[in-house]
């Protein structure tokens, strides 16, 4: 019984569990006991005190040279037609102090996961919301420092922000309109601080709804099957640009990029795996990204990509 026949029949018996699903929805995990996780109200772990900090001595990045390489390729795409916008994410290795439950309890985030000496994720970002026959989900596109003067007022008049975001919920309400009816955009690009280390990020995000079926419980494998992967974290249009991710990243993004969720059997929640460490046998990596246009300004990318790097704290 693969993924999508699995959620089916939990929906079916109103059965709670927990999930998460990697990138190419090949890999996933359903009810783990090595698993902590934290989804706005649901949650199975208890606060306690902490065994030790995490602290990063060294980051290594891709190279600059390495970075406008991967993204010319991307725009050399985008000039084809092939697509229109782009998430493109790289590694960064992690030398250090670094536990990753300490990282979990530490992540002043909404989203969190804790994969035992697999991977930390402490997401910002929301990927599906059902509750009262109502489907939410919640594209975050947009990111600039908050120290930055009039940071508010120069992430919002940004035009190739603007457009980015815009392509992004085009494509999620197309999505949700395959599951959904009564599609409506209920707030655009709206302003969230993030935590991200010694620093303060202001992201946008935007909400978007859809009316459910009664007898969506029966489907929820269908309807996540549906949504994914994220349409933030890949690009439009989706099929053919996640093609390219392929082609172009240099790895396997995993669990990266995938999303986890709590489904109690009344209602569900979930978010999409970004801000995320995993431990490998070369040791710990991070993995981040953003959105790349026509406009997309590789050495403004470069730094985006590198200020998600960080360790809460």
């Amino acid at each position: 019984m693969d993924i999508i026949e699995k959620l089916n029949e939990y929906g079916k018996k109103r059965k709670p569990l927990f999930f998460a699903i990697d990138f190419e929805m090949k890999n996933w995990i359903l009810e783990d006991e090595n698993v902590q996780f934290k989804l706005e109200k649901f949650r199975n772990y208890e606060h306690i005190n902490l065994p030790k900090k995490s602290k990063i001595s060294n980051k290594l990045h891709v190279s600059f040279q390495e970075y406008e390489k991967a993204l010319n390729k991307v725009k050399e795409e985008i000039k084809k037609g092939n697509t229109y916008l782009l998430n493109l994410t790289f590694k960064t290795k992690l030398e250090g102090e670094i536990d990753l439950e300490s990282i979990f309890h530490s992540a002043n985030a909404p989203f969190k996961l804790h994969v035992k000496d697999k991977f930390v994720c402490f997401s910002p970002e929301r990927f599906v919301k059902i509750e009262d026959n109502q489907i939410s989900t919640y594209p975050m596109k947009g990111t600039i420092d908050a120290s930055e003067e009039n940071a508010k007022e120069k992430i919002l008049a940004n035009q190739k922000e603007m457009s980015e975001h815009t392509m992004v919920v085009d494509l999620l309400r197309n999505d949700l309109g395959i599951v959904a009816k009564n599609i409506q955009v209920e707030k655009f690009r709206y302003i969230e601080k993030i935590n991200a280390g010694k620093k303060e990020l202001l992201q946008v995000s935007s909400k978007i709804t859809g009316d459910l079926d009664e007898t969506w419980h029966e489907s929820l494998g269908y309807i996540l099957a549906k949504m994914l992967p994220a349409g933030s974290i890949t690009g439009t249009p989706k099929k053919k640009t996640v093609q390219i991710i392929n082609k172009i990243e240099d790895y396997e993004r995993g669990f990266f990029t995938g999303v986890f969720g709590y489904y109690d059997g009344k209602s569900l929640d979930s978010a999409v795996m970004i801000r995320f460490i995993e431990k490998t046998e070369d040791g710990y990596i991070y993995k981040s990204g953003g959105g790349i246009t026509l406009d997309s300004d590789a050495l403004s990318e470069f730094e985006e990509m590198k200020d998600k790097v960080y360790i809460p704290s």
